[in-house]
């Protein structure tokens, strides 16, 4: 019995640190899945940014909010940190880091896909 809850809890264990590795959830939506916040805001990418770097700077955050990360959030497997213009953490899948658009008013709008053929839905 007592190896059953060792167990148990090693499972339990390294599943919670699993989901908090992941910050963002996945939706269904008419261009398939796509990457969300925990509110269901869509995520972008930016085709100007490097593997691993913002290039959005302060002008562009505006329109562009960055998808910061929570303090003491930790990078593990396809998941990064970099740091936005203003110095801030903020979340990066596979090297790309990840935005909001500010014209996206509620949980599932994507009018951000294809602006000035550089801005992305993240999937």
């Amino acid at each position: 019995m007592r190896t059953i809850l060792v167990a148990m809890g090693i499972l339990a264990a390294t599943s919670l640190s699993v989901f908090a590795a992941e910050p963002v959830k996945m939706m269904d939506t008419k261009m398939g899945k796509v990457m969300t916040t925990p509110k269901g805001m869509t995520l972008y990418t930016f085709d100007k940014d490097a593997k691993g770097k913002s290039n959005c700077d302060a002008k562009c955050l505006k329109n562009w909010p960055a998808f910061h990360a929570d303090t003491g959030a930790k990078a593990e497997g396809e998941w990064s940190l970099v740091k936005d213009a203003d110095g801030k953490e903020m979340w990066a899948y596979d090297g790309k880091p990840l935005y909001m658009f500010a014209k996206d008013k509620k949980a599932g709008d994507m009018s951000g896909e294809g602006v000035g053929g550089v801005w992305h839905v993240a999937k």
